[in-house]
């Protein structure tokens, strides 16, 4: 592929508030556009909108995180669509209440399989394309949650510390290749999965994550905490000694 052509987002998990707010930010730079996820009805109107927005190619693509057998035709499929260097937005996950997924085996299963399992299998039939192309970029929602155990969601935290760990020895791997891969420690977004939550600290709209995460995209690789104010609160709460955190309410 031509490294003058515009390159492709492949969007997974293109139905969230995020990857919306993303896949805007990168269609409005001129980038092809391809939303994947299980809501075809919302996905075509999202390519309809973005098509006739920014005059670009939008093209919805039918993807379940949780149907690992399904993705490496999946990844077939968004190769031969990419009309240019493929680039990658990693958006789903699902994060039930810590209650239920410790009542009921299943949930916490489910949340596994979609944060992690998912997540691993289609970066990994994502990465020959990429290796071939010698270019392109990576982009994968971390969380804060995944640098400690919380009593409130420490599932959810442990399912994106293990994907962190993955992420950097899949940059190890793609670096080889010249292709970046950035995991953004999100803090709480304005979106349907904090809406249940009470009122959280540091809290920014998908709007201002996706302008924020598109920067530090054409930057480099590697790690990142967005907002940026998380990383000195999470360093402090990374080093509390365990007698201090384990009486904290957070």
């Amino acid at each position: 592929m031509s490294a003058t052509m515009q390159p492709t987002w492949l969007m997974l998990g293109a139905s969230s508030a995020v990857a919306r707010a993303f896949a805007q930010e990168a269609a409005s730079h001129g980038a092809g556009i391809l939303l994947a996820g299980r809501d075809m009805e919302d996905l075509e109107r999202q390519a309809a909108d973005l098509s006739i927005r920014h005059d670009i190619p939008a093209v919805p693509v039918p993807f379940d995180a949780r149907d690992t057998a399904s993705h490496a035709a999946f990844v077939e499929d968004c190769a031969a669509r990419a009309g240019g260097p493929l680039n990658v937005f990693l958006a789903f996950g699902v994060m039930p209440d810590q209650a239920e997924a410790d009542r009921d085996p299943a949930v916490a299963a489910g949340m596994v399989e979609a944060n992690f399992t998912g997540a691993t299998t289609v970066l990994a039939a994502l990465a020959p394309v990429l290796e071939a192309q010698r270019q392109g970029v990576v982009v994968a929602l971390g969380s804060v949650a995944g640098d400690r155990g919380r009593p409130r969601n420490y599932l959810y935290g442990a399912t994106k510390a293990a994907l962190l760990t993955y992420l950097q020895g899949y940059a190890a791997r793609m670096s080889r290749s010249g292709v970046r891969v950035l995991c953004l420690k999100a803090g709480p977004v304005d979106t349907a999965m904090t809406w249940p939550l009470p009122k959280l600290p540091f809290m920014t709209t998908p709007r201002g994550f996706a302008a924020g995460a598109w920067k530090l995209a054409q930057k480099g690789g590697g790690g990142a905490y967005l907002p940026r104010i998380w990383w000195p609160v999470m360093t402090i709460i990374r080093t509390l000694p365990t007698r201090i955190f384990n009486k904290l309410d957070i």
